[in-house]
């Protein structure tokens, strides 16, 4: 019997101010159409923990990105961590380590890979207010002590990235 890996996919893009609406109980059907088993959503987020044997993670989530443009017309890129890499981005994340860190002012950021050494110097360059982040390999780890600035943090990673 072949092992049981857990896996996270995190659509990007979906359930967004009422744009691009997927339901969780179709994606969730979506998943079970791709011989996934224990599919848990979270809330509207697009965001889907499942279980499955190994897989090729950027194979997959073609496969997802391909399920949902057939069904639903959307182009929705799909990011893919395994339960491991998620525990990692937990325990790496340089802010844990400072104390007096508000949790709830903690963002991560994910990508679909590693920034190459040109977009790692752009970023390093980012500032917004008096927010920070780290870049550490596929996730941008992000200290917003004022929290109102998040989005735009994040927005200026992504046109930089």
């Amino acid at each position: 019997m072949e092992h049981m890996n857990t896996y996270i996919a995190i659509l990007r893009g979906i359930n967004v101010s009422g744009a691009r609406p997927l339901p969780m109980k179709e994606l969730k059907a979506l998943f079970e159409g791709l011989k996934c088993g224990n599919i848990r959503t979270y809330i509207q987020s697009g965001n889907v923990v499942f279980e499955g044997g190994k897989i090729d993670p950027l194979a997959f989530a073609s496969k997802v990105e391909a399920a949902i443009k057939k069904k639903y017309d959307y182009d929705v890129p799909v990011l893919m961590r395994t339960l491991d890499e998620m525990k990692a981005v937990v325990q790496d994340n340089p802010y844990l380590k400072h104390k007096g860190i508000e949790l709830d002012k903690l963002h991560v950021t994910f990508l679909a890979e590693a920034p190459g050494p040109a977009e790692a110097e752009k970023i390093a360059g980012t500032t917004f207010t008096n927010d920070s982040f780290a870049l550490h390999g596929r996730e941008v780890c992000v200290h917003c002590p004022t929290d109102t600035a998040t989005p735009k943090l994040q927005q200026q990673l992504v046109r930089v990235i």
